[in-house]
C-alpha cells in the first residue's frame, strides 16, 4: 500500500522554509554584497601562460605596477595544451590600453625569464555593453516566465489556468531565488553561467509541475466529491516517484560532471554543475511543496469569497 503523505496539510512549513531562505539571502547579499562578472559589469580579461613554477603574487604585484591598476589573479590550466595559465582580471573603471598591455608583457617577460610568459588571449567588455548583457537576461527570463503563465493557462484552463499558470510561476521564482542564494552564499560571480542554470531549471520544474497539474485535472474529473486539497494532495503523490526518480537521475549525472571538473580545475563547468545540483532540488521541492499548496491556498481563498459575497446580500435583507 502506497503511504499518502499530506503535502498540503503541512503548506504553511513549506511556506515558512522558502520564506527563511529569501530572508536569510537577502540579509547575507546586503551584508556581504553580490560578486558580478565583468561580463555584467564590464571590464577586462588577459590570460597569460607559463612554465614552471611561478609566484603568483609576486606576478601580481608587477602586473599590477605595470597596469596601474587593482587586478585580480587565478591560476589554471589549458585542458588542450596542458600549459598552465595566470587569468587576470580587472575591474571596470579602468581602460586596458593595447600598447600598455604589450609593454606589461615585456616588463613580466624580463622579471621572470625562467617562465616563459606569453600572453594567450584578452578580452574586453565595457560597463555599457555589461549591463545592457545583464537587462537582456533578465528580459529573456522575464518573457519566459510569461510565455509559461500563457501555457499553463490555456492547457488548464478548466481548472482555473490562469491561477495555475501564476502560481506556478510563483514556484519557479523560489528556484531562482535559491539559484542566486548558492552563488551569493557561495561567492560565486554572476555572470553567463548563472543566467543558463536559472533558464535550464526554469524548463526543468515546471516540466514537473506540469505533470502535477496533469493529474489534477485528470482527478478533478474523476474525484468529483474530493475537495480541492483532497485532490491536489493526491494527485502530488501520484507522480512523487516520477518525480523524484527524475531528480535522482539528472542530480546523479550533474555531480558526476561536478567532480570531474574539480578533478581537472575547470572552474567554469563546476561553477555551473553545482548550482544546477540545487536548483534541480530545489525544482524538485518548489513542484511538489509549493506550486500545488500555493494553488490550493488561491483556490481555497476565492471560494471563501464567494461565500462571502454570497452571505452579503442575505445579511443587508435582515
Amino acid at each position: 500500500m502506497k503511504r499518502n503523505l499530506d503535502i498540503v496539510g503541512k503548506k504553511k512549513i513549506f511556506f515558512a522554509i522558502s520564506s527563511l531562505i529569501v530572508v536569510f539571502t537577502v540579509v547575507f547579499a546586503l551584508i556581504f554584497g553580490v560578486k558580478m562578472d565583468i561580463q555584467f559589469t564590464g571590464g577586462s580579461i588577459i590570460t597569460y601562460s607559463f612554465d614552471g613554477e611561478l609566484d603568483e603574487s609576486a606576478f601580481a604585484k608587477e602586473l599590477s605596477a605595470a597596469l596601474d591598476a587593482q587586478l585580480k589573479t587565478q591560476l589554471s590550466e589549458n585542458t588542450v595544451t596542458k600549459k598552465d595559465n595566470i587569468i587576470v582580471t580587472l575591474g571596470a573603471k579602468k581602460n586596458v590600453k593595447a600598447d600598455k598591455v604589450e609593454a606589461a608583457l615585456q616588463t613580466l617577460q624580463e622579471k621572470f625569464p625562467d617562465n616563459n610568459i606569453q600572453q594567450e588571449s584578452i578580452n574586453s567588455v565595457s560597463a555599457s555593453m555589461g549591463s545592457e548583457f545583464f537587462i537582456k537576461c533578465i528580459a529573456a527570463v522575464a518573457v519566459g516566465a510569461i510565455l509559461m503563465i500563457l501555457y499553463i493557462a490555456f492547457r488548464f484552463r478548466k481548472i482555473g489556468g490562469w491561477s495555475a499558470g501564476v502560481m506556478s510561476v510563483v514556484a519557479l521564482m523560489h528556484d531562482v531565488f535559491v539559484i542566486f542564494a548558492v552563488f551569493v552564499l557561495c561567492r560565486i560571480p554572476l555572470n553567463d553561467s548563472f543566467i543558463a542554470v536559472v533558464l535550464t531549471i526554469l524548463g526543468y520544474s515546471i516540466n514537473a509541475t506540469i505533470v502535477i497539474y496533469d493529474r489534477i485535472r485528470e482527478n478533478s474529473r474523476i474525484h468529483r466529491s474530493m475537495s480541492v486539497a483532497e485532490r491536489v494532495n493526491l494527485s502530488i503523490n501520484q507522480t512523487m516517484t516520477r518525480t523524484v526518480n527524475t531528480t535522482i537521475t539528472t542530480v546523479t549525472a550533474m555531480v558526476i560532471v561536478c567532480i570531474i571538473a574539480l578533478i581537472y580545475g575547470v572552474d567554469s563547468i563546476f561553477t555551473f554543475a553545482f548550482p544546477m545540483i540545487i536548483g534541480m532540488i530545489s525544482g524538485l521541492y518548489s513542484s511538489v511543496c509549493i506550486s500545488g499548496p500555493l494553488w490550493v491556498t488561491w483556490q481555497e481563498h476565492k471560494a471563501k469569497k464567494k461565500a462571502a459575497e454570497k452571505l452579503a446580500p442575505k445579511a443587508k435583507k435582515k
